[in-house]
């Protein structure tokens, strides 16, 4: 078996195949004038081949993906896996105006026409109930890193820290972060009225000098955090930090939540930036072994 990784990757897809003890290589890239790619691949692979991209900035890389699973076919792999931490195109899952295409089903199609397997942490789901509905791979896993955050932070924080989820749905969720270190937690209401203007409302939890730590599962724009942390803030919270397991950081994003007073921000290295210190390499190494997906592999 060989983890294949993407140059803005390897770091992180070194990390898998030394975990997972099997050999890496990386994907070359050369781009054209037109923008067109031509890959590099190595020239014998084995059956068993994992592809490590992350899928932020997915327009260019979903093409570059689809011609490496192309080539790796070509070059012997006969069971293609694709490792892809941050999986993109899952909040379009529906039509919300007559005409829109349902991005969703598109692209999981497209990913599952090329890998006959696929590996992702803390995917986009809201209306849809599992990973297969989306992405109809034969081997689909999702795992979460709900318990990866809530280790850093047991290790970081204090007993009396709060732990704060920013809508409803993340109720579950932010309640397995806060499991590890036993932290209390509440959970906030959102309104969103557009992709920049939401509302949040508090908890009823007492935060007067309590450390407050705002867990979420991707920070975009970071409007949710900007909002509760002024509201934190102002409720006495003694400081506001904030984790998340996607960090994908709209321009603009990480300036306005240091000017919203909060301090520290974590991210797992699904996807690179400065504040991606939270590695998932055990957590996806793990998860592979134990599962059908290279079962058949030696290590």
């Amino acid at each position: 078996m060989i983890v294949l990784g993407f140059p803005e990757n390897i770091a992180q897809s070194t990390a898998l195949a030394a975990a997972l003890g099997c050999d890496h290589a990386t994907i070359d890239i050369h781009a054209f004038p037109d923008g067109e790619s031509r890959l590099q691949l190595p020239p014998r692979l084995p059956e068993d081949v994992l592809l490590f991209r992350t899928l932020d900035h997915p327009n260019p890389r979903l093409t570059e993906l689809v011609i490496a699973a192309g080539g790796a076919r070509a070059l012997g792999a006969r069971h293609l896996t694709l490792v892809a931490p941050y999986l993109c195109y899952m909040r379009q899952d529906m039509a919300f105006e007559p005409g829109q295409p349902v991005s969703q089903r598109i692209i999981g199609k497209l990913l599952a026409d090329w890998f006959d397997a696929l590996v992702t942490v803390d995917p986009h789901l809201h209306r849809v109930a599992t990973l297969a509905e989306a992405v109809p791979v034969k081997t689909p896993l999702c795992l979460s890193a709900s318990g990866v955050l809530g280790e850093f932070l047991h290790a970081r924080l204090p007993g009396n820290a709060l732990l704060v989820g920013p809508d409803e749905e993340s109720a579950q969720w932010v309640s397995q972060v806060a499991a590890p270190g036993g932290y209390a937690y509440g959970v906030a209401r959102k309104e969103r009225f557009s992709d920049t203007d939401v509302r949040v409302s508090l908890p009823a939890v007492d935060v007067r000098g309590r450390p407050a730590v705002l867990v979420d599962d991707v920070i975009s724009s970071g409007h949710t955090m900007m909002e509760a942390a002024r509201g934190l803030l102002a409720a006495g919270a003694s400081s506001v930090s904030a984790i998340a397991t996607h960090g994908l950081f709209a321009p603009g994003a990480l300036e306005g939540m240091r000017a919203a007073g909060i301090g520290e921000v974590y991210t797992t290295d699904a996807i690179p930036h400065a504040t991606g210190v939270i590695p998932l390499a055990r957590l996806l190494a793990t998860a592979l072994r134990s599962s059908p997906l290279v079962s058949r592999s030696s290590y």
